[in-house]
Formats: structure tokens, sequence, C-alpha cells
């Protein structure tokens, strides 16, 4: 089987990330629960009379698909990929608001339409004229990664050879009122700075959209190569450590030659505690960071992960904002990403400098 390369990246978040000649070099700290993306200026992506028609995840969406397709220096693509948690739920919202104000009657469909999970991979598809296979994954929070699987497994089998793979997703008003009456967002405002010394239920939830060339052909722009992606829906009896060693040993690798560890934890101390039993167990003497203090969480909050990782190993620098522990690491060769979401749907990536 072929390797599996990540040829560029995009990451539109609520950072300025969407610039890829700087690397987290101006952090902002926000003070709300619910934080906005920073947008790029989506007139250089999209033309003014289609972008003022399209969903915040739409514009997020296809700017960081032509950016990331402008890195790896291709027009277009084989395949697009897509996962989101939650769809464009502005439009959902508004038509679902709209069905109770007008007594169900009068309807516009644009709203619905507009409103479906594979609006985001359709929008793509047509500014980039792709006729590929198109196809969503609406996996909750393992969305992406399910993307990035079925990608690796073309890729691998030489079906396709540049597949464009992203995860993307929007806030809604109504939706995030819903999460905090649930303490799924916290009640009392925290700054991103403190997340990790919060001791209450629930998180800061953001939006956005990364977005990735993936390909069997190795460039010199190349990033990373994705050695492999493992989910789990629920652990059952199994603890997290175990998990963590057999993904390890079924690729060959020990807790030593994990370079660095990137971890998913957003400050809800009901479920840290699953980061913190690796971040204090078997990765006690591993680097480690993370990142949703800087970008908050959401369904697809992971490919931030990645396109974290794959920065870093490019790059070969580490931001200080990112750091959850001190020790340093001269050289950056594997990194693995842990991530869950509520106790469920645990992730594991392993991403290798090439």
């Amino acid at each position: 089987m072929k390797k599996v390369y990540i040829n560029s990246v995009c990451s539109i978040s609520s950072q300025k990330t969407f610039d890829n000649s700087v690397f987290l070099d101006d952090i902002i700290f926000h003070e709300e629960n619910v934080i906005p993306s920073v947008n790029p200026n989506y007139r250089d992506f999209i033309p003014p009379a289609e972008s003022r028609r399209m969903a915040k995840g739409v514009k997020m969406g296809v700017a960081a698909s032509k950016i990331a397709l402008k890195e790896a220096d291709l027009e277009t693509v084989d395949a697009i990929i897509t996962g989101t948690g939650m769809g464009c739920q502005r439009d959902s919202e508004k038509f679902l608001s709209a069905l109770i104000d007008n007594d169900e009657q009068f309807l516009t469909p644009t709203s619905f339409i507009q409103s479906t999970h594979n609006t985001v991979g359709g929008q793509i598809a047509l500014s980039l004229q792709c006729k590929g296979y198109n196809f969503t994954y609406v996996h909750s929070s393992i969305s992406f990664e399910s993307a990035v699987l079925d990608a690796k497994l073309m890729l691998e089998n030489d079906e396709v050879n540049h597949i464009l793979v992203g995860g993307v997703d929007e806030i809604g008003d109504y939706t995030a009122t819903l999460h905090k009456l649930i303490n799924h967002i916290k009640a009392e405002k925290i700054g991103s700075k403190e997340l990790l010394q919060s001791k209450t239920a629930g998180t800061i939830s953001s939006e956005g959209g990364n977005f990735f060339v993936l390909s069997n052909e190795k460039q010199t722009s190349s990033y990373a190569e994705i050695v492999a992606l493992e989910t789990y829906n629920t652990l059952g009896d199994s603890k997290i450590t175990e998990l963590a060693k057999t993904f390890l040993k079924e690729n060959n690798l020990d807790i030593e030659a994990v370079d660095l560890v990137v971890l998913g934890n957003n400050g809800d101390v009901t479920y840290d505690g699953f980061y913190n039993e690796l971040s204090s167990g078997i990765f006690k003497n591993t680097q480690q960071v993370y990142y949703k203090h800087l970008c908050g969480e959401f369904m697809t909050a992971s490919s931030f992960g990645v396109w974290l990782a794959s920065k870093i190993l490019k790059t070969q620098n580490l931001p200080e904002v990112v750091k959850l522990n001190d020790l340093q690491v001269s050289n950056y060769k594997t990194i693995l990403l842990y991530n869950q979401y509520r106790g469920e749907n645990h992730s594991f990536t392993l991403l290798r400098k090439c």
C-alpha cells in the first residue's frame, strides 16, 4: 500500500491561522465562552454576490479549501471529503424559527436547502468544478476522523492521487443557548488562558474550518505522513492507557518513540480525566501540548489539532502558548494525537515527519 501525506494545510479558527506564512505568532486570548472565528477577507476567495447567500460554515470551507489547494500547487483534486458534526447550524435555526413563526405556512425553501450538512462539500466542488467523489461524514465528534480514514483508504489503494479533506462547523446562537442550559458550555465566563484551571463542567465553544490536501505523492512542501488513525465510540471496561499502548504496539512503536503528544483538553472537569490519565501516566516523560484554549470546542475541533501537529512537524517549532509541560525535544519526528468528546468518540492519530 502507498503512504499518505499531508501536502498542504489551512485553518480558519478563532485565531489568525489562515495565513500559512506565520504560526501562532499573534495569539488572541478570549474572555467569552462562545467565540466566533477570525475570518479572512472572503472577497479574495468568493465573489461577493455568492458570498452573501452562503452560510458561515460554507464560506469557511470554500476559503480554506482554496488556500490549501494553492499551497499544494493544485487547481483541483480527485475527491472532496468533508466532516461536520452540526452542518450549517444558522440556516437550520433560521428555517426552524420560520416554521414556528409562520405556523408552518408560506415557507421559502432557501434556508432548508442551505442547511443540509453536505452543503459545504457541494459548494467547494462547484467552486473548483470538481466532478469526482464527494462525500460528507456526519459522525458527531469523529466526523473529521471518519473523513480522513476514508481518504486514507482511497490513497493507500491508489484509487486517486489527491484528496481535499476538511472538518468544518459553525456556531448557531440558539444552539449555543441550549448548550449553556445543559452545561455543555460553562455558565461562568472564563478567559481562555485559564481554561484548564477551571474546576467546573462545560467548556468554551467556537467554530472553524480546517482543510488539508492529502496525497500518496510526497512533495517538497509536504507537512507530515499520516501513519495511522483509529476511533472508538466507547471504551467499555478498557482504560484509555491500555488503548494507547495497544495502538502504539499495532504500529510497532513504544512510548519512548513518541516525541510529542497533542491532547484535546477543554477545561471540562467531568471529562478531562481521560487526558490527565495519559499526561500523568504513560506520557509523563513526553512533551505534551493542548489547543482547545486557542480554537474552542466544536465537533470537528480535532482537525485544528491535526493542523497544529502538521505545522510543528514541518516548522520544527513549538509555540509556548500550547505547551502543557516543560519538557524539551530538539527534533520532532513522531506525534500522537488523542481526542474525545464528553467521554465518547475517542480517537488516536499518528503523524510522522516526512
